[in-house]
């Protein structure tokens, strides 16, 4: 993982020191990292509030907004958010490499320092969310249930490509655990889990940008702290169009995916197959779900374009049987306009590239970028498949990909054993 020049012992300025020793410990945190957020942060801001006020009456709890520099009025909105008498608040400006993992980082150390039994942390584009997800996300830590509460919710067909295609059937296949959104934004961790978060030496780096959500999750995974999955019903965010806006957070997301691939290789080296998680609570009921546009014709062409410009990578890069498959592929595109792409030669393509990033001592964000054309062109023939599907039909072409990643895995594992 590469790393900034300039280093910070605390994402925290004097004055937060100064609020923290003020009220000197607290129950429950709930943190919220935001950036440019002004049309919904008071909103989250105040549905947090009052899910502390409503459900934790009898604990001291605290809302904490940790901003990357908005250039906005995000910080004024989160003050002035409406919070019932006995919440505290705080919203201060983080220090660090700027990125949603050093927000984190800020989060995690005023829990620590609190000595917080509970933190949630919500997404600050949330306009689903209600009072009862403080509850969903806090309880089963509350309750001993479990060290890490990651969320369960139907999202649009279109919506999480990046989860769908790559981190969760990867996260699946590797380390065992069917949670099915590693990267979903809102969750809940224990004070010890927190307080591990704080002294890892990552902060400096990708996962300080957006390879935050992956690497909590892993980490929660791989170092013995149970985790259970609870349902918040329907996300309804800013979602991203895949083809337009999902670039950096590609490369960090995966950067960081297959980097810790290589701390816990001893680990998932073993498992052979996946167990779904405790799941908390009953499916909430399904709201509308707002649509997620895809910009169809720009997928496709990102992927010819790449797949024209790093066709003598590739054949490094991937095994010959698997090229071979893609450049048919790529002919059959470029003949018909249409793409057929199956998962279990995408679940081949991945293992290849994580390999690959074992071996590659060179510029491993360049090894990244050239997989993202091949991610453009997955997530086209998904869309093309699922075109006539509703999000639960969807799903279910998710869960069959999964499930061919669990059966590719034994590739993976023949590739490391020669």
């Amino acid at each position: 993982m590469e790393s900034a020049t300039k280093k910070y012992t605390s994402a925290l300025r004097e004055n937060v020191h100064l609020w923290i020793k003020k009220i000197k410990e607290i129950d429950i945190l709930v943190g919220i990292p935001c950036y440019n957020c002004e049309d919904t942060i008071s909103y989250v801001v105040s549905t947090s509030a009052e899910g502390l006020k409503k459900y934790y009456a009898d604990k001291k709890v605290a809302v904490f907004v940790s901003d990357g520099g908005s250039l906005d009025d995000t910080r004024e909105k989160a003050y002035d958010a409406p919070i019932p008498e006995g919440v505290e608040r705080r919203v201060t400006i983080y220090r660090g490499v700027p990125g949603k993992g050093t927000a984190f980082r800020s989060i995690f150390e005023v829990a620590k320092l609190l000595k917080a039994d509970a933190t949630v942390v919500v997404d600050a584009d949330l306009r689903s969310i209600t009072p009862e997800w403080i509850k969903l996300l806090a309880n089963p830590i509350i309750n001993k249930q479990a060290g890490y509460v990651s969320p369960l919710y139907l999202r649009h067909k279109h919506d999480g490509t990046i989860t769908n295609h790559i981190v969760y059937p990867m996260t699946r296949a590797l380390y065992g655990y069917k949670v099915r959104q590693p990267i979903g934004g809102d969750f809940g961790v224990c004070g010890d889990l927190a307080a591990y978060y704080v002294k890892e030496d990552v902060w400096e780096t990708d996962v300080a940008r957006f390879g935050i959500d992956i690497w909590m999750t892993t980490t929660a995974l791989n170092e013995g702290f149970k985790v259970v999955q609870t349902h918040l019903g329907t996300k309804i965010h800013n979602a991203k169009d895949p083809a337009l806006d999902l670039g950096p957070m590609f490369r960090q997301v995966v950067s960081t995916l297959f980097y810790l691939m290589g701390k816990y290789e001893n680990h998932w080296k073993k498992l052979k197959e996946s167990t779904p998680l405790d799941t908390i609570g009953a499916p909430q009921e399904v709201s509308k779900i707002e649509p997620v546009s895809v910009n169809y014709t720009k997928l496709m062409a990102e992927f010819s374009e790449g797949f024209e410009q790093f066709d003598p990578l590739y054949e490094q890069i991937l095994d010959a049987e698997n090229f071979n498959q893609l450049y048919e592929i790529m002919r059959a595109f470029r003949k018909t306009g249409e793409i057929q792409f199956p998962a279990d030669l995408w679940a081949r393509i991945l293992y290849d590239f994580a390999f690959t990033y074992f071996k590659w001592q060179r510029n491993r964000r360049r090894l990244v970028d050239t997989l993202t054309p091949l991610y453009f062109g997955r997530t086209a023939a998904y869309c093309r498949e699922v075109m006539e599907k509703d999000s639960l039909e969807a799903e279910e072409v998710i869960e069959l990909q999964a499930e061919e990643f669990e059966r590719q895995k034994t590739y993976l594992l023949q590739k490391f054993q020669k």
